[in-house]
């Protein structure tokens, strides 16, 4: 993993859109960035990338390169590439001081162009770079941020590099910082005009591309203005950085997305998770009515942690991760877990979820397992999960709230007991009871006893109907039907319950469908909904590597909706809450919610 060093804000460009256009006098001492290499080194990374500003035109950079080198970790540069146009430099960061990543910047296909937004004569120079490092260096992608002087022409930057070999050209909407803010409504083009440019130049590379030839990635546009190449999207986490250290900062810190933000109009959308959303100062400036959320496609439910390191640590001896620094290991995305005589980091890299979605599950709803099956997709929580929480030394640290924290198994089995009031519930069901998304017959067996006897006239819906006729033999005096619930008979009403367990997140519009189902009940007739929200499971690296690699089939989530939200959709339909239960850090991530269809509401829907 990359550790991203930003040893001075100085540059011999000057772009119009530059981050640090109000710092660009400061610069970080030749010492200082010694001690910040070797703490990389004693952090773990395997990679440390020299940025700026302009990194290579500080003196120290050979030095600083062979520091690099000798610490036994590869060397990355972020550069507008200018000092490498020297030959003789390339040559020595390549062989000497193992240069395994290049991230250069090229705004323009044309002198012109580029010349436009660098405001320098700098084109050929870059080109001669390019020259230097196509093909030497492992890792080379080259940025091109679009602004209203290249929008229209980067088709020219395509063209141009289009016989070059193993490297990538990414578009990047300008990010309104520094000069992007000051001049915003001059350089930002409109997002949606950016992503069609964008669209348009990387379509037209891919049909030209030869095997080995000019990859493609973008960064900074919502991906449902980019249908097709949402795969492309790019940022320091798909670069694989951890951690990162200002000019002016004493240690590393995790790399985030905080100047970006998902509006509520993306909070079901399917690409939610890896999509960047809009610049905050974007949104605030021009709105997100050109947003489209995607609502057709399924989402992951649960993530991974997978063991990064080891970290000695002898019981009764002070927490090292406190002695040493809690900064560089990221809150949400990393956590420990305490053994015998070490703990051990792990980390998720997932991007099925935002940050703020992973804080989310990590910090407020608290819903991390440890996964001691074997299975891809545990289907039993409580025999395949055990609940980790965070250890009791960790709540009593005064650095507990900046630090990623040490958790344990809890010796609760909070499945089964929040479960319990599920089964109570359905043990006290009696008359025409509906049940939706009953093919994994979770929760049958615990009303077969009332179907026998006949107090309970069962008639389980789901989509699957290889499910639908097992279930059928099992239980002959149901009644079973292969159906969606937006698709059931009309013949099907004057229900006394309607039972949705762990399918309202499956359900596409589930205000429209329970809306439906809500009109078929008596009066004085239930709704019981309950579901899981998202978690995060501690697996083996290999564990995590084969449940990735799989598919679940059909049926998916389209949502990780809490209670709230249920309550939310169903709000207007005259049900009533009897009961709720919600996700707290004690509990599984399992909600439930019961809802009552009074008597003048019934009566008057009819």
């Amino acid at each position: 993993m990359k550790a991203l060093i930003k040893v001075g804000y100085g540059c011999n460009e000057n772009c119009t859109f530059c981050h640090t256009a109000d710092i660009r006098d400061l610069e970080d001492t030749a010492e200082r960035v010694d001690f910040k290499i070797d703490r990389a080194k004693a952090l773990g990374y395997s990679m440390v990338v020299l940025s700026g500003g302009e990194p290579t035109i500080r003196p120290e950079l050979r030095r600083w390169a062979h520091r690099i080198a000798d610490r036994g970790l590869a060397l990355g540069l972020v550069t507008n590439g200018l000092v490498l146009s020297y030959r003789d430099l390339a040559d020595e960061l390549i062989r000497e001081c193992r240069l395994e990543y290049v991230y250069m910047s090229l705004h323009g296909g044309t002198s012109r162009v580029h010349r436009s937004v660098v405001r320098a004569d700098t084109f050929d120079q870059a080109l001669r770079a390019l020259d230097n490092l196509e093909g030497r260096v492992p890792d080379l992608t080259i940025n091109t941020v679009v602004t209203t002087a290249n929008v229209d022409a980067l088709n020219d930057v395509v063209d141009l590099l289009a016989g070059r070999r193993d490297m990538t050209l990414k578009f990047s909407m300008t990010q309104p910082k520094g000069g992007g803010a000051h001049t915003f409504d001059v350089i930002v083009p409109d997002v949606g005009r950016c992503a069609d440019a964008i669209a348009a130049a990387i379509r037209r590379g891919q049909s030209a591309a030869a095997p080995g030839g000019l990859r493609f990635a973008h960064d900074g546009v919502p991906l449902c203005l980019l249908p097709g190449l949402e795969s492309l999207y790019d940022d320091l986490k798909t670069h694989d950085y951890a951690t990162m250290i200002e000019a002016d900062e004493d240690d590393f810190v995790p790399v985030d997305d905080v100047a970006k933000v998902h509006p509520p109009v993306c909070d079901d959308c399917a690409l939610r998770g890896p999509c960047p959303g809009l610049y905050r100062g974007y949104e605030e400036s021009r709105g997100h009515a050109m947003l489209r959320p995607v609502m057709d496609r399924p989402r992951a439910n649960s993530f991974n942690f997978v063991p990064e390191k080891d970290i000695a640590r002898a019981p009764g001896a002070p927490c090292p991760v406190r002695t040493d620094g809690v900064t560089p290991y990221d809150r949400d995305r990393t956590l420990f877990v305490r053994l015998k005589d070490r703990m051990r980091l792990f980390r998720t890299k997932t991007r099925d979820f935002s940050d703020r979605e992973i804080a989310h599950t990590k910090r407020e709803t608290e819903q991390l397992y440890l996964d001691h099956s074997s299975k891809l997709f545990p289907d039993d929580f409580s025999k395949d999960l055990l609940k980790l929480v965070r250890s009791s030394e960790c709540e009593r640290c005064p650095e507990g709230h900046r630090c990623t924290g040490c958790y344990v198994p809890s010796p609760v089995e909070v499945f089964a007991r929040d479960d319990a009031r599920v089964l109570e519930i359905l043990a006290t069901l009696t008359g025409r009871v509906l049940d939706v998304g009953c093919g994994e017959a979770r929760y049958l067996s615990a009303l077969a006893p009332a179907i026998e006897r006949g107090a309970v006239e069962y008639i389980g819906i789901d989509p699957d109907a290889e499910r639908i006729a097992r279930l059928a033999r099992e239980v002959p005096k149901a009644t079973f039907l292969a159906v969606a619930a937006e698709d059931l008979p009309t013949s099907i009403a004057g229900l006394d319950h309607v039972l949705v367990l762990r399918s309202f997140n499956h359900l596409r519009d589930p205000a429209a469908t329970l809306g439906a189902l809500a009109t078929r009940l008596r009066p004085g007739g239930t709704m019981l909904v309950v579901d899981n929200v998202a978690f995060g499971l501690v697996r083996s690296r290999e564990h995590a590597s084969r449940a990735e690699g799989s598919s679940r089939g059909a049926f998916e989530h389209y949502r990780n909706a809490m209670s709230e939200d249920a309550i939310a959709r169903l709000d207007g339909l005259g049900l009533v809450v009897l009961e709720r239960r919600d996700i707290d850090r004690t509990a599984s991530n399992q909600w439930l919610v019961r809802f009552e269809a009074p008597a003048t509401a019934a009566e008057a829907r009819s």
